[in-house]
């Protein structure tokens, strides 16, 4: 009987020239690996030369696990089946935490394969870390809704829910929408309620601001286009 291979769940930097945020057991994992499924498939090769540029691409195996490609998992089943190691890469951060990867994970669970997660950078976490809110009862909510009255409307159920239950409340915005969703909260949140804004995390010019919403509206702040992370917690 053929032994099964295993899944590597492997991080990837939040920024530009911020290798030195992964530990040593990713350069080992990724030089030694052959079997990818990838967010990106550029991203990928580019993250994989800055591991090793002695590293042969042509000679890696590589799928794609983004919203365009179909996850193959027949394939992926097939790899396992015939004891590879496999790693799953994402853009930024770590696999499977509001990134692809939880998918392979649950099929690997499912077949019985050894699923190995990589320490490294995640944006949700490291937001909650600097953010001084409550690191004991926290959920994250992913993106809200885009359009009114649906985005008012979940900004006050998470605030009454951050505020009843003490539980600080995590979501994303595309860069693009940063300061219109800073706006919304200002707006439909009270006073008290306390809100983090946590901007480009890992880079020279990262940013990670606590003020409640009476301080966020005083303040004249304008959000760059760039990876944020928002967290509230009612008071």
């Amino acid at each position: 009987m053929s032994t099964l291979g295993c899944l590597y769940m492997i991080p990837v930097p939040l920024a530009e020239n911020a290798m030195h945020t992964l530990p040593s057991e990713v350069s080992v994992v990724c030089k030694r690996i052959q079997y990818f499924f990838v967010e990106n498939l550029r991203e990928a090769r580019r993250f994989l030369k800055q591991i090793d540029k002695e590293i042969n691409i042509d000679e890696l195996h590589f799928s794609e696990t983004n919203r365009n490609a179909t996850l193959d998992l027949s394939l992926f089943k097939k790899w396992l089946l015939e004891g590879k190691e496999v790693g799953v890469l994402s853009d930024a951060g770590c696999p499977g935490i509001a990134d692809p990867g939880a998918e392979l994970a649950a099929v690997a669970q499912q077949m019985g394969a050894r699923v190995i997660p990589l320490t490294g950078p995640s944006s949700i976490l490291l937001a909650l870390m600097a953010s001084g809110l409550n690191g004991q009862s926290f959920a994250f909510n992913g993106y809200l809704p885009v359009k009114e009255p649906e985005r008012a409307k979940k900004i006050k159920v998470l605030e009454v829910l951050s505020n009843k239950e003490n539980q600080t409340q995590i979501f994303i915005e595309t860069p693009y929408r940063n300061n219109a969703l800073l706006q919304d909260l200002t707006r439909h949140c009270t006073a008290k309620t306390l809100l983090t804004v946590a901007i480009n995390i890992g880079a020279a010019d990262e940013k990670i601001i606590t003020k409640n919403i009476a301080q966020w509206s005083a303040s004249d702040i304008t959000l760059a286009k760039q990876p944020a992370i928002f967290l509230i917690l009612g008071q």
